[in-house]
Parts: structure tokens; sequence; C-alpha cells
């Protein structure tokens, strides 16, 4: 039986318009930049990435959008090489930054983008290249195309499951509606699609955020509504005035369903 035919790029691209144009401007991820780390360890998303990954000592890795190096620090000790790239100068500095603080010497920021020519930037080709948590393309059969291309054994691509690291909740209180994404399975289907059998593996946390007031938990949310009116911003801090739950004097979101990431990973065929 044929099974009727599916544009899962296009499908990709429109998952990707609902989830925040801003996540595309470099200027974003600059005002993200200072308080990135901090919010991005909150969780052991990263030790468990590591385990499914299975670095090796020799390895010259590609880490693309690698933010202030909430993957490429702790990678570090375990492979020979990182180039580290990301489109946010501030991000790049962090990174730099905690690379000094830590003695790390094996990690080259280098400042590019997914629409950037790698090849201009000089970033060359690497033993794995990896995307963690940055897949923000539109064109994602050419991310893909890009992704082997610098890659000489593995590629490791993860990708949000369901709603991701978005609050359904938080959203909805603004008074809009809650939009799919593109999860992993758009990702699974292209692969397919153009021959790539990638092994799928699942990270799982719980996230348990606590925050000083409702104004620190107002603008740790924030993100996930793009261009918020004035009249959205009051009616989420009603909503969060409403739910937090105070705990040991401080306060924290009501209870999540455990966060969940794919990582997929597959093998450069000669």
């Amino acid at each position: 039986m044929k099974h009727p035919a599916h544009d899962w790029n296009e499908a990709w691209r429109k998952g990707q318009i609902e989830m925040h144009d801003q996540m595309h401007d470099p200027a974003f991820w600059d005002k993200q930049a200072p308080g990135f780390t901090h919010h991005a360890t909150k969780n052991d998303y990263i030790p468990q990435a590591l385990k499914i990954m299975k670095t090796e000592p020799g390895w010259s890795v590609l880490d693309i959008g690698c933010a202030t190096g909430t993957l490429a620090i702790p990678l570090a000790p375990r492979v020979q090489t990182i180039t580290a790239l990301d489109p946010s100068p501030v991000m790049l500095s962090l990174l730099e930054t905690h690379c000094q603080e830590r003695g790390i010497d094996n990690v080259t920021p280098v400042q590019g983008g997914w629409e950037d020519d790698w090849d201009a930037l000089n970033v060359g080709r690497h033993d794995v290249v990896i995307a963690s948590r940055s897949l923000i393309v539109d064109d994602l059969r050419g991310a893909i195309v890009k992704l082997q291309h610098h890659a000489r054994k593995r590629v490791y691509i993860s990708a949000q499951v369901g709603d991701g690291a978005r609050d359904r909740a938080i959203i909805e209180a603004t008074g809009r509606e809650v939009y799919p994404g593109a999860d992993y399975i758009v990702i699974c289907n292209l692969l397919r699609e153009m021959g790539i059998f990638a092994d799928i593996t699942f990270t799982c946390h719980v996230e348990d955020k606590c925050f000083t007031d409702v104004e620190e938990a107002l603008n740790s949310v924030r993100w996930m509504v793009h261009n918020m009116s004035e009249e959205e911003e009051q009616r989420l801090r009603r909503h969060l005035e409403q739910t937090l739950i105070g705990e040991k004097g401080r306060w924290k979101l009501p209870h999540r369903e455990p966060l969940r990431w794919a990582i997929l990973g597959w093998e450069i065929r000669p």
C-alpha cells in the first residue's frame, strides 16, 4: 500500500513560524545570554545527552548553537577539540569567559548561524556535528544536508517532544491560542524520506523552577509569548499571582509533566 505524499519540510517550516519568529534573531539571544546558563542547566539534560552520545576522546566536534557553552563546557574534557558556533556575540563572549575560568583551551568560538556559509567561516569538517536544542531553521532538509556535509562520522540532533519547554497554561493565560510546533517526529519522517535511519533516544527531566517573586517568574516565562502586549502581560501577571505555589520562602509554577527531548543520531555513510 502506497502512503500519501506529505511535505515534511513544509510541515516543519509552518511549525517554526508558530514557534516564535524572534528566535531567528541574534539580538533576541543577546538579551537572553546573561541568564541563559542558569536557566539552561536547571535540569539534567546535559549529562543525559552526553551519556546517549557516547563521546570519544579523539573526537573533533562542531557544536551548532552553542550559546554560552551549556554543552561545550562539559563536553570539552571528553573530546579533542570543539568548534562552537553561535550567531550571538554576547553568547560567545560569555562562552570564552567560562572557558577561561575553567582553564579550557580546546574550544574555538565562531560567530555564525544556520543561514551562514560555514565554509566561508572556515568551520571545516568534524568527526561529529551536534545541534543540541538549537534546530531553529525554516529549511529542515537544507539544515540536515548541511550537518552531513560537515560531519565525517556522526550527527546528533536533539529536538523537542510535544510542546517542549513551552507551558500551554502560560500562553493561554495571555489569551492566545496555543499552536502545536513541529516536534521530533517531523524530523524522523524527513530523515526516513532522505534515506537516513537515525537512532532515537529520549531524555526525561522534571523541571521545578523557583522564583523570588512574581516579576522574576514573569521574566522567566516571557520568551514563550512573542511580542507580548501590555494587556497580555497584565493577564499573565494575574495568572501567576493566582497560580504560583509558595515553598520555603520562594515561589514555583504548578507541577508539569516531565520535559522530554528526543536525541536523534546517525552515522555518516562513506
